[in-house]
């Protein structure tokens, strides 16, 4: 089946990981085998050559640069100067892509209906450009607002204004503060440019001032649910029926740490804890049920956002088996049509909403 996955940091395994995504996922391991540097090494399941195998033929793609201040426990740059610079490389990389014909940037739906049409009336996958729209996860790089008018020109068209900790726009995933009034200027801006708002990462206090002052799209690219994994990080059941009312799409991210309750990051692995594909499936339950229908969950895998195979689902060997979501909903008595919004329509419906 057709799959649009909704979020996927691939320049940042680019031009940060020095990954070559357009190569063989196993080479691309082997070439990592013996580096230390980062946790993932040597286990990342994300390769253009995957997405194609799981026909995975649009994604929504990211800039990402955190900006930190000298006290931060986290990482990120120490200038917002800097982080520009890093989703300019960013942005740069994705330009290259499309050169090479592996990507296509989609910004309207001219070029999402041609996308989806390509993809649908081809004969074989293996050399279709891959269709992506172009993300920012945590607005910490916009220096100003001019950064913004600049950032839509080349194609940005998603927004999550937070990312971990403090940031300069809006507060994210373990931390709670108000909007700052750069935060609230930004939403105004977003909503003047037609701008989708992604709710992801936003704080609790943030969340519900974003949803007050925004008027325009709302999704949450990849986030997950409260009520069974307790984490700030993840989606009260308010917050879930709040996305309801704006029409939103959440989409099911795979981190393991958000899947299932328990998991420690850097102790607990699939083997301990038994994780599976199928454990997604609590959560995409869980939100049809609180919507009474399947039409405001699609997929927002996060794949190799920072972390690879010792922190993904047991049975997950490269993103191509997420393919194998359509049999696990098919026998918890979801519908083929059903099956069908969450795997890519209704990214495309709400996207169609969107930019009519």
């Amino acid at each position: 089946m057709f799959l649009f996955d909704a979020h996927l940091d691939l320049s940042m395994n680019a031009v940060e990981w020095n990954r070559d995504l357009t190569q063989d996922l196993y080479a691309i391991r082997e070439r990592e085998k013996n580096l230390t540097d980062k946790p993932d090494r040597g286990k990342g399941v994300v390769s253009f050559p995957e997405m194609r195998k799981g026909n995975i033929g649009i994604c929504v793609a990211t800039q990402i640069a955190r900006f930190v201040k000298p006290d931060s426990k986290i990482p990120g740059w120490h200038s917002q100067a800097q982080a520009w610079a890093q989703t300019q490389a960013q942005i740069a990389w994705y330009k290259a892509m499309e050169e090479a014909g592996e990507m296509v940037q989609i910004t309207n739906l001219n070029e999402l209906n041609s996308h989806l049409q390509l993809w649908q009336q081809a004969e074989s996958t293996e050399h279709l450009p891959i269709g992506y729209i172009l993300s920012l996860e945590g607005a910490d790089s916009f220096i100003s607002l001019k950064n913004l008018e600049i950032a839509y020109h080349y194609g940005l068209r998603a927004i999550g204004p937070a990312h971990y900790g403090p940031g300069v726009y809006a507060y994210g995933t373990d931390s709670d503060q108000p909007l700052s009034q750069k935060g609230k200027d930004l939403l105004r801006e977003m909503e003047k440019l037609n701008i989708i708002l992604d709710a992801t990462h936003l704080c609790d206090t943030a969340f519900w001032e974003a949803l007050s002052i925004f008027n325009g799209p709302v999704w949450a690219s990849h986030n997950l649910v409260r009520e069974i994994t307790p984490h700030n990080r993840q989606f009260s059941d308010d917050m879930i029926k709040a996305l309801l009312e704006r029409n939103a799409v959440i989409g099911m991210a795979f981190d393991a740490w958000m899947m299932i309750p328990g998991w420690e990051r850097g102790k607990s692995t699939p083997e301990s804890t038994g994780l599976k594909i199928e454990h997604i499936a609590q959560h995409i339950d869980h939100i049809c049920q609180l919507a009474g229908n399947a039409l405001h969950v699609g997929i927002g895998s996060d794949l190799d956002g920072a972390y690879g195979k010792e922190q993904s689902p047991g049975d997950l060997d490269s993103i191509a088996d997420l393919q194998t979501l359509t049999g696990i909903l098919s026998a918890r008595g979801y519908s083929p049509q059903d099956i069908e919004q969450i795997m890519w329509k209704n990214w495309v419906g709400f996207l169609e909403r969107s930019w009519k």
